[in-house]
C-alpha cells in the first residue's frame, strides 16, 4: 500500500471502521484500505465477508478479544502495530463499528503517536446507528426522544457508573456489551428511578444474515435474553422508540418464512 509511505521508511496505521457487519455499510476509503491491504490487524467481530475483501497475499492477524479470553492484551497489540509500521510495513487495523465509538482507537492512536508512527482514522457507522436503522428504530425522534446515551455494560465497575437521568422520558439509552450484564443492568436502573414497564430492544448480530430483534421492557429483559439465549455482538436499545421492536419483529418474522417458502 504505497500511499502510507513516507521519507523516513516509517508506515502508516489505518485506524479502519468496519461497520456493524454487512460488507455494503463498509465506507469506500475502508473499502479501498482493505483490497490494497497487505497487513490487517483486526478484532474478532469483522465479519468473514469484509475479511475476503483483502488480496489474496494480505497477511491477517486476528486479535480477537472476549469476555473470559484476550488473544492479546491491549498493550500487545499497541506495540504490535507500533512495531509493524516502524518496520516499514502499512498497517490496516481493522474494527467492529467505528474506532472510536469502545473501540479503543484512541489508546492505539495515542501509542503509535508517541512511537513517531503516522496515523490515520477512518470512520465506520458504528453498531448503534447500523442496528437501530437495520430494525427501523429512530434512536431520536421527535416527541419520542431527543437525546441519546451510548455506554458500556460489561459487569466490571457497573455498579459504580452513574447512570441517572441517562434512560427514561424523551431519551434513549444504547448498552453495548451488556448481554452477559442484563439482570444487573435491569436491577440499576430501575433503582435508579427508571419505569419497569419502559420498552427495550434487543438487537443482536445486526446487519447480518442472522440478525434478530427481540422486544422487552425493562423489567423482563433478563428474562428475554436468558429465553431466546442472545449471543454477541448484541446492543440493547432501552427507550420509547424501543416501543417499535415488537412491529419490527412481526415484519422480520414474517419475512423469513415468505423467503423460506420460495
Amino acid at each position: 500500500m504505497a500511499e502510507g509511505a513516507s521519507i523516513s521508511g516509517r508506515g502508516t496505521v489505518y485506524l479502519v471502521g468496519a461497520g456493524p457487519g454487512d460488507p455494503d455499510l463498509l465506507t469506500l476509503r475502508a473499502a479501498r484500505l482493505i483490497g490494497a491491504a497487505e497487513l490487517i490487524v483486526h478484532d474478532g467481530l469483522v465479519d468473514e465477508a469484509i475479511l475476503a475483501l483483502a488480496p489474496a497475499g494480505a497477511e491477517l492477524i486476528s486479535v480477537a478479544k472476549s469476555r473470559a479470553r484476550h488473544t492479546l492484551p491491549q498493550d500487545e497489540i499497541n506495540a504490535l502495530l507500533v512495531r509493524e509500521a516502524l518496520s516499514g510495513r502499512d498497517v490496516v487495523r481493522l474494527k467492529g463499528g467505528d474506532p472510536f465509538i469502545f473501540g479503543r482507537g484512541g489508546e492505539e492512536m495515542d501509542a503509535c503517536t508517541a512511537a513517531g508512527v503516522p496515523v490515520e482514522v477512518v470512520p465506520g457507522i458504528s453498531a448503534a446507528i447500523g442496528c437501530a436503522a437495520e430494525a427501523h428504530l429512530p434512536l431520536t425522534h421527535r416527541g419520542l426522544s431527543s437525546a441519546v446515551t451510548f455506554v458500556a455494560g460489561q459487569c466490571q465497575g457497573l455498579a459504580e457508573q452513574n447512570w441517572a437521568g441517562l434512560a427514561g422520558k424523551d431519551r434513549t439509552l444504547v448498552i453495548y456489551m451488556g448481554i452477559a450484564s442484563a439482570p444487573l443492568i435491569s436491577e440499576k436502573l430501575i433503582a435508579d428511578g427508571v419505569s419497569p414497564a419502559m420498552p427495550v430492544a434487543v438487537l443482536e448480530k445486526g446487519t447480518r444474515a442472522d440478525s434478530r430483534i427481540l422486544s422487552a421492557t425493562l423489567a423482563g429483559l433478563a428474562e428475554v435474553v436468558a429465553r431466546e439465549q442472545v449471543v454477541s455482538p448484541a446492543l440493547i436499545v432501552i427507550g420509547d422508540v424501543a416501543g417499535r421492536a415488537e412491529e419490527q419483529t412481526l415484519r422480520q418474522l414474517e419475512s423469513r418464512a415468505r423467503e423460506a417458502v420460495k
